[in-house]
């Protein structure tokens, strides 16, 4: 291939794969504000409607059941019917659920356990719809930016939900915040619809010829079975789904767990408390980013895929680690926001790791192995936030909790270095 022909893939200037990635990280975006502000809204609820904390708790965790059952599905859907349709349709789902929270609440405890069931089976296909488009339309050399990109969304929808759901609450009551962010996926599909596409073609972007061959341009070959066994039986893969499910377990425990530990164990006012726990999550946000476009450019400076994936780990497993074992240690709140920011702002260098390395180890089945890793990554959420809350109830103290989460992070961290790869096996 020419030099003139390497560079177009890679080339100067907006093209219609920073659009697609764009559109991609608005949706992570709205996925997490939808996710995320019932935790805030939650309160008011509970006093309106005379809940019980297992109460609460049922509503919390509801979520994640639906969650759960649709990664595989939303991998399989995306490789089958095309990412666009699939996380399309996802955000429109998730939105309408989103939009009928008020009503289901109204209506019965049990309805509104099962709205928050099917949001969540809405959110699940996102992620593995992203992968899929992201293995398509982005080159090897923009891979860990767009990947670091769209996960840094995470953060930053979590900080937006946390900012603004108390002052929607305050002006306009608790049915307006469920109102206002369901409304908001329906105008991100009037842009996605037009603009977004399953892969690059030649008449749309004729500046990308070599990657759509790369992501798999001969239709016959999208008909196919998945090829199920051999992905699974790929110790590649499981080093993937390994190092997924240990940094979700210290992503889980630290998203639920942080106002509660910064008020309870430290003493930090309720109304100080989201200043503290919101540095942390803009670390992630510009740490992230910037691991994307440091790993980009080691790569295309000759470093290896797999040097560069496990250089990027070691930082986001291994500072997270060391990090919550100090925190075991510290009553000081200004310490622990210190250690928590870097926990959480050098752990987004895992975007860049075992994050971005499904778009490595098969551009093509992206979206599928990222469901298979992502369902093992959602059992955190259910296992991991309800063992930190008995393991408090039982010592009086978060320390346990840390110690655990971090011996977590190594033995994810050890998996990975030993059995992962940045080479193409699929």
């Amino acid at each position: 291939m020419s030099k003139r022909q390497n560079s177009k893939p890679g080339g100067r200037g907006w093209r219609r794969r920073h659009t697609v990635v764009l559109l991609c990280f608005f949706a992570t975006l709205i996925c997490y504000i939808d996710r995320v502000n019932i935790s805030v809204a939650i309160i008011p609820m509970a006093e309106h409607f005379g809940w019980s904390d297992t109460e609460r708790g049922l509503v919390l965790s509801s979520f994640f059941v639906g969650y759960l059952v649709t990664q595989v599905a939303g991998g399989s859907l995306a490789a089958r019917f095309g990412g666009k349709a699939v996380l399309g349709f996802g955000v429109l789902w998730w939105s309408l659920f989103t939009l009928l929270t008020p009503l289901s609440a109204m209506a019965s405890f049990p309805v509104l356990i099962a709205t928050r069931i099917l949001m969540g089976v809405g959110e699940g296909v996102a992620f593995p719809a992203t992968y899929n488009l992201l293995g398509r339309w982005v080159p090897l050399k923009e891979r860990s930016r767009a990947a670091a990109f769209n996960l840094s969304a995470i953060s930053m929808g979590t900080l937006l939900a946390v900012a603004t759901t108390p002052f929607i609450i305050l002006a306009f009551g608790w049915q307006a915040v469920f109102y206002l962010f369901g409304a908001t996926g329906f105008v991100w599909f009037l842009f996605w619809w037009p603009l977004a596409g399953d892969r690059p073609s030649r008449p749309l972007d004729p500046d990308i010829t070599s990657l759509a061959e790369e992501s798999g341009s001969d239709q016959k070959r999208e008909k196919k079975a998945i090829p199920w066994r051999t992905i699974l039986g790929k110790r590649e893969v499981w080093a993937i789904i390994i190092a997924h499910f240990s940094n979700n377990w210290g992503l889980y425990v630290l998203l639920a767990w942080l106002p509660s530990y910064f008020s309870s164990q430290l003493g930090v006012n309720l109304r100080e408390v989201w200043v503290y726990i919101s540095l942390p999550w803009v670390a992630m946000f510009v740490v992230g980013n910037g691991a994307g476009w440091l790993a980009d450019r080691m790569i295309d400076s000759g470093r290896s895929v797999t040097f560069v994936r496990k250089a990027m780990q070691i930082v986001g497993s291994g500072v997270p680690a060391i990090a919550l074992l100090l925190l075991a240690g510290t009553q000081s709140a200004l310490v622990a926001v210190t250690l928590l920011t870097l926990a959480l702002g050098f752990g987004a260098f895992s975007f860049a790791g075992f994050a971005s390395n499904h778009l490595d180890i098969s551009p093509r089945h992206a979206g599928v192995i990222f469901g298979i890793s992502n369902t093992a990554g959602t059992l955190p959420g259910i296992i991991g936030v309800a063992l930190t809350g008995m393991l408090v109830d039982a010592t009086g103290t978060y320390a346990t909790a840390f110690y655990v989460t971090a011996g977590i992070y190594f033995a994810g961290l050890l998996v990975y270095l030993a059995f992962g790869t940045g080479r193409k096996i699929i």
